[in-house]
């Protein structure tokens, strides 16, 4: 008897991601963000290697890598501010915003830590006290001469370019990169913002990406960690600032942009999704 094989193609089960799964993937993409762009900041102070310009790219290829590896699980927020703005804008499940947030703030907690410890003899070889003159490795403070007021005011600018800008590069309607290029050009966003915005405060535009690496130096030596170099506190401006500006840029691309773009049929739908819908 002839064998006969059966020609019906293999059932492919499509497995959605857990709420575990989306948390550990937003820690791992942040750490990646991380420890490339306090690692970058570590070689330029402690190490005396580069400049600017290498601290605006390697944190924005920082942004790129960690939305590669967290994109496809949890859409790759990488940052509270745009978590926050995705919830009140595009569905975004708001009981996950807590969970995403934390999950963010450790990632940068851990790399952080992972930069000190790498970069410690480096470290203490050019500011021994650690003070002020290798703080900003791990946070950002406001420039010379910039007060508090202009320094938050520029937080909640950056911020806002930065989610109304993701907002247009992830809308279906407009004309988004392909899927697998959407990464990279989000990461070019945070360098344009990096050499455009980068002097008055430092560009922290994400509270994870400050608070975190804040306090993993607060708890190994840096003692005035909280404050800016005139005694004040200071650590609640890269929090409160792109939480805000993270809104208004959100707001501002759904009046401006959003609202007026032409409905598609599914068959003009460009193919990959809005990385922040809540499926």
């Amino acid at each position: 008897m002839a064998e006969t094989r059966s020609t019906t193609a293999p059932r492919v089960v499509r497995r959605e991601p857990t709420l575990t799964g989306e948390l550990l993937a937003e820690f791992a993409g942040t750490a990646i963000l991380i420890l490339f762009g306090v690692g970058v900041v570590a070689q330029v102070v402690a190490g005396q290697n580069g400049d600017d310009d290498s601290i605006h790219w390697a944190w924005g290829l920082g942004v790129t890598f960690g939305v590669y590896v967290a994109g496809r699980t949890s859409g790759a927020h990488l940052n509270p501010a745009v978590t926050v703005a995705l919830a009140v804008f595009k569905g975004f499940a708001w009981r996950k915003v807590l969970p995403y947030s934390v999950a963010q703030l450790l990632g940068a907690f851990v790399a952080a830590l992972i930069v000190r410890w790498v970069y410690a003899d480096a470290i203490a070889t050019v500011d021994p006290r650690t003070t002020f003159d290798s703080q900003g490795i791990f946070s950002t403070l406001p420039g010379a001469g910039v007060s508090i007021g202009t320094a938050f005011l520029d937080q909640v600018v950056g911020t806002a370019l930065l989610v109304f800008l993701i907002f247009a590069v992830t809308e279906l309607r407009a004309t988004p990169p392909a899927a697998n290029l959407a990464p990279f050009i989000i990461g070019l966003i945070v360098v344009a913002i990096g050499f455009a915005w980068g002097s008055n405060a430092g560009y922290a535009i994400n509270p994870a990406r400050d608070l975190g690496p804040r306090l993993a130096s607060f708890l190994t030596g840096y003692s005035t960690a909280m404050r800016e170099p005139g005694g004040q506190f200071y650590f609640w401006v890269p929090i409160v600032a792109p939480l805000i500006g993270g809104v208004l840029g959100g707001g501002l691309y759904r009046v401006l942009v959003e609202r007026h773009l032409p409905d598609q049929t599914d068959a003009e739908q460009p193919t990959g999704r809005i990385p922040a819908e809540d499926d």
